[in-house]
């Protein structure tokens, strides 16, 4: 071997470049994550924030980087006392920054090494070998200039060096050349042009590489549209033939690429623009592409401004004065043109994106000989998005700002995120042809291309021979068997071969075989599609810069939301976010969590607001349905019918100012098709926004699982449970609450048009509605606000039942609800429309057993603040030894625990006739116990029985409800609980004559019951005697027959007066003594007649009814 062939061997140059990038990479974003965190206030390390560490940061600052650590320095004893502290929380930024000196003495010694050795050729040549040292060229200029815009980098350096040294008793040993170097790029592009002078011929060879590639790469859209770009239908015939070009990998390689590798090779190298046209042309080319070029992550480099700079400070002005009009005059271009001319390609990608999914998802087979086209139509579509997320962020002052505008944007996304996943969905046929190509067509041109030369030295031999065999061994049976294929040593060696044959006065010298290089670069290309396909696509398409640019972020997502046309995309922009971690660096592992944290952010919001737009479209609809659903029901059907009777009885026509009132049905009369209405508009929005959900069923975020359906059920749920709870209308100021039937009807109605969603998108409609009906039940939501049974609880309770306590409202049992009272104070409600049966019902199937139980329970606290027995029976116990002390109050409290009683049994009544069509089982079991439960049960067990007939609706001879409620009173002994009770009947029964005297005591005919509810008295004695002596374990019939044969003793004594005032409603009151034993499951007529005489009874009801006049049909 020649000299520099043997030295080109023994150099390993494409390892070291390949080792070199990898690491600049990693120490790049190391590099922007110590400038993130020092610029956050929130990040900022507490060495800068700490204001004892002020006097010792600002000293640093000013002598450095020859500062006195020695000696008794005032500035720096901060340092001296926490110097561990110190060295332990700078010691990852200084190890960062050593980390950029040793990557600098890299970089310059490999460069020095190529510069002597390597010449640059046509991409089609040694492309790999290329590209890798304009990355490596790129990453060291943005490395140092990331450096530059560190403010904080002396400050980290000094304080870590000042505890080191107090520690030690000596600096660190990389200290002066550290430092030296922080000072030398203080002027990074000074520095770098001295740098890199030396090279100028070989950068401006390697970016001179491009001139055919990047001007053919950099076409308006008029000229890819005539070239009929990207589409597979141009040329029907040649549809099935491989997709072959001799610079394969130029034809997706990134234009912001090509750009920032020719816009920042000529700032290192700009004596070369200024001595030969083919780079000035270039370079001006690049500079008309746009204003911007990122550096990493959210760091830009404005081209115009820093090409000036250069021209104009590092070189002489008066031999670059030309270039400075030249960046001035290409800044102008750029912001002129530069807007429509992105404009117009992405409004072609867009046209041209759909045809290619369109055709390969018919025709899979196609991605096989195609593959090529998916590669390039993802990386185009990538350059134009991240084109305008970088100038988004700062908008140059044009006439047309909408140029930078895209609210179309979500539709290339899409069309990114469905190629990718129909070139994995189908990687099995890429890989199968691929491997059959490389085998029977790629491995037989190679090697006759081999055997055509007609020198090949031993080394070079050895490689293309070992090409040639690895790829000759390749089978479809390891396709077929899953095998996994792994191409990166043949990459490497090509790699190897590039340099070993790009030396100057090489034995093989590359460039006299052209073939070869073609070969192998198309077989590069193939490999990676058998093994490397991941990577491939993520070269191509991936767009992890958007998690550094939120606002763009969400400014995008913002504007395609609102486009109608581009609705059905927008699921694009959360799916996205899953690669965003791909951008994450193991050289940087505390970048991590945050990359992790904007992922989730991002995709969150914006996917709760995907779900809030369909949420809204949805009960939009649900609302417009409800309104219609409305005007079927009877309430509204009085106008109607009048208006048919006035038309049969030939009434007198409206006036021609009187609108005609509109059928329910006329909305949907039409005479023109091509007329929309409201409700087509929401249901197109709603089938484009249901579309966006077909993009997946669920993804991965960081390591979670976002699934889209269950964000719009959230929503749904959310929303319908305010809805319902708005629906009732309740206003406790004015009394107002909607009726339960009208509640319950719009709730059928919302559930109804709730379950028409399953014909737009997969969700599970039955059980949304029935959590959020469950949930109702309950006193709170899940969002901890108030429920229909909280508010239906208390307006029962606030209203109809405190007004009945008043006697302005009456309980009617032959009516069965409570109806309004004539009285000069007039209600704002009709109490009867709110608790006949129709509508307890109807509450009933809102609120089910659960909401009842509380409404039950509520009940129950007011039945036990009316009884409180401690001071209610001590007041009986007093009252004995006077002449019927208080008695009107003590009956008044039991009149009002009757009444409470009586909703209760009308309400368990309600449940007991809907819950068969709910909760069959229950109801049945129910009902079997409660009729086979013998007498002679143990109590609690008797109670538990109750508890679950109660639940289902059955009435019991026991309220369990009452019983536990009375039962968690404050308790004395059962003894004197047994005398306070007794003495609580013999009260009540001494008292029944008093209630004579009350003129709304006259038993109402029509009502079926007391105008003043003293009927109600029946249920309160019974109910609350029963569950006081079961709390006590008496028995409860003989407890009652005492307080009969009291009760009917004092009534005797009732009609013995001759008063006519006493007398006036005593048949009235006679009338209790029935109904107290007709309701009582404890008592019998036998009993009642062996105490009060039957024909008193009859008596009293002739009487009450002798002026009531009885109709037939």
């Amino acid at each position: 071997h020649s000299l520099s062939d043997t030295m080109a061997y023994q150099q390993k140059l494409a390892e070291k470049l390949t080792i070199l990038n990898e690491r600049g990479n990693g120490v790049l974003i190391r590099v922007n994550y110590i400038k993130k965190i020092c610029s956050d206030p929130k990040l900022r390390p507490s060495l800068l924030t700490d204001k004892i560490m002020d006097p010792a940061v600002k000293y640093i600052n000013k002598k450095f980087p020859n500062v006195d650590f020695r000696g008794n320095n005032q500035h720096l004893t901060s340092i001296q006392r926490q110097k561990a502290e110190v060295m332990s929380a700078a010691s990852s930024y200084y190890d960062s920054f050593l980390d950029v000196m040793e990557f600098r003495v890299n970089i310059l010694s490999l460069a020095l090494s190529i510069n002597l050795h390597i010449e640059w050729h046509f991409p089609s040549i040694n492309f790999d070998l290329t590209k890798i040292y304009l990355d490596l060229i790129v990453t060291y200029t943005s490395v140092i200039i990331m450096l530059s815009r560190l403010d904080d980098k002396k400050a980290l350096v000094g304080m870590y060096n000042c505890a080191y040294e107090m520690t030690n008793g000596t600096c660190d040993s990389s200290y002066p050349r550290l430092s030296q170097m922080l000072i030398e790029y203080e002027q990074p592009w000074k520095k770098l042009h001295e740098d890199f002078g030396p090279h100028t011929r070989l950068v401006t060879s390697a970016v001179l590489s491009l001139q055919m590639v990047y001007p053919r790469r950099n076409l308006p859209a008029d000229q890819w549209r005539r070239a009929q770009l990207l589409s597979l239908l141009s040329a029907p015939a040649n549809m099935l033939d491989p997709a072959r070009c001799d610079t394969v990998a130029c034809e997706y390689l990134s234009m912001e690429v090509m750009e920032r590798w020719i816009i920042i090779s000529f700032l290192l190298c700009p004596s070369s623009v200024n001595s030969h046209p083919p780079s000035l042309e270039l370079w001006k080319a690049a500079l008309r592409s746009g204003l911007y070029l990122t550096l990493t992550r959210d760091e830009a480099l404005n081209i115009h401004k820093v090409s000036e700079e250069v021209f104009d400070t590092v070189m002489c002005v008066l031999r670059y004065g030309k270039r400075i009009a030249d960046i001035k005059e290409c800044r102008e271009h750029a912001i002129q043109n530069n807007g429509a001319l992105h404009r117009e390609r992405r409004g072609f990608l867009r046209g041209a994106l759909k045809e290619l999914f369109n055709v390969l998802e018919d025709e899979p087979g196609l991605l096989g000989p195609k593959a090529l086209y998916v590669f390039m139509a993802l990386a185009f579509t990538r350059d134009e998005v991240l084109w305008l997320v970088r100038h988004s962020e700062n908008i140059p002052k044009t006439k047309t700002p909408e140029d930078y505008v895209d609210n179309k944007m979500a539709e290339l996304l899409f069309y990114m995120v469905k190629l990718k996943a129909l070139v994995v969905k189908h990687s099995y046929v890429i890989q199968r042809y691929h491997v059959q190509y490389l085998a029977q067509f790629d491995a037989l041109v190679l090697n006759d291309t081999i055997q055509n030369m007609y020198v090949c030295p031993e080394e070079e031999s050895i490689l293309t021979s070992s090409f040639v065999s690895t790829l000759s061994a390749l089978s479809i049976k390891q396709v077929q068997n899953k095998e996994k294929f792994d191409f990166r040593a043949l990459r490497l060696d090509w790699l190897r071969l590039q340099a070993y044959c790009s030396v100057n006065k090489a034995p093989l010298p590359l460039k006299e075989y052209p073939d070869l290089a073609k070969v192998m670069n198309t077989i590069q290309f193939h490999t990676r599609l058998v093994d490397n396909m991941e990577d491939l696509l993520l070269e191509t398409s991936e767009l992890s810069v958007l998690c550094f640019y939120p606002r763009v972020f969400e400014k995008m997502f913002q504007q395609s939301s609102e486009e109608p046309s581009v609705k059905r995309y927008i699921m694009a922009f959360p799916y996205i976010c899953s690669d965003f971690i791909c951008c994450a660096h193991p050289l940087c592992p505390e970048e991590m969590e945050g990359i992790q944290s904007k992922s989730m952010r991002l995709c969150v919001s914006s996917m709760q607001q995907i779900a809030k737009l369909t949420a809204n479209v949805v009960l939009d609809i649900c609302a417009e349905q409800c309104n219609l659903n409305d005007q079927l029901l009877p309430k509204n059907s009085a106008k109607t019918i009048s208006t048919a009777r006035n038309k049969k009885l030939k009434k007198p026509v409206p006036k021609k100012g009187e609108v005609e009132m509109e059928k329910p049905g006329a909305e949907s009369v039409r005479k023109d098709r091509a007329v929309v209405t409201n409700m087509d508009k929401m249901h197109l929005t709603l089938t484009e926004l249901c579309s966006s959900y077909d993009l997946c069923s669920d993804f991965i975020v960081s390591d979670h699982i976002i699934n889209p359906a269950e964000f719009l059920l959230s929503h749904l749920e959310t929303r319908l449970s305010e809805i319902i709870v708005k629906m009732a209308n309740n206003s406790p100021p004015s009394q107002e609450i909607t009726r339960p039937s009208d509640l319950l009807a719009a709730v059928r109605s919302y559930s109804a048009s709730l379950h028409t969603i399953s014909g737009y998108i997969n969700l599970d409609v039955s059980r949304l509605v029935k959590s959020i009906l469950l949930q109702q039940t309950q006193p709170l939501d899940s969002q901890g606000s108030k429920t229909i049974t909280s508010l239906y609880t208390n307006w029962y309770l606030e209203s109809l039942l405190r007004h009945a306590s008043g006697s302005l409202i009456a309980h009617s049992p032959t009516m069965q609800c409570f109806i309004n009272q004539p009285s000069d104070s007039d209600l704002s409600f009709r109490a009867d429309e709110f608790s006949d049966i129709s509508e307890l019902q109807s509450l009933a199937q809102l609120i089910g057993p659960y909401g009842l139980k509380y409404l039950s329970e509520n009940l129950m606290w007011h039945i036990t603040s009316q009884v409180s027995l401690s001071p209610f029976l001590t007041l009986c116990s007093l009252s004995l030894s006077l002449p019927l002390v208080g008695g009107e109050n003590v009956l008044k409290r039991m009149t009002i625990i009757g009444v409470i009683l009586s909703f209760k049994a009308m309400a368990q009544d309600c449940l007991n006739d809907v819950i068969p069509f709910y909760i069959l089982c229950i109801y049945q079991y129910g009902a079997f116990l409660n009729g086979l439960l013998p007498n002679a049960f143990v109590l609690q067990v008797t109670l538990n029985v109750f508890e679950l007939a109660s639940a289902a609706g059955f009435s019991c001879d026991i309220d369990p409800a009452l019983v536990s409620a009375i039962a968690s009173m404050h308790k004395t002994s059962v003894d004197e609980e047994y005398k306070l009770t007794c003495l609580l009947l013999v009260y009540i029964a001494v008292s029944l004559p008093s209630l004579a005297l009350d003129p709304n005591s006259l038993y109402n005919k029509a009502n079926g019951g007391h105008n003043n509810n003293i009927h109600c008295l029946a249920v309160a004695v019974n109910q609350l005697a029963a569950s006081m002596f079961t709390i006590q374990g008496k028995d409860i019939e003989q407890q009652l027959e005492e307080f009969l044969l009291l009760a009917s003793s004092t009534l005797l004594q009732l009609g013995q007066t001759v008063e006519r005032v006493e007398s006036k409603n005593r048949d009235s009151v006679y009338l209790l003594l029935h109904m107290i034993v007709e309701q009582s499951p404890f008592l019998s007529q036998d009993t009642l007649e062996g105490c009060f005489p039957y024909v008193l009874l009859r008596n009293a009801y002739r009487s009450v009814y002798k002026s009531c006049i009885v109709t037939l049909g």
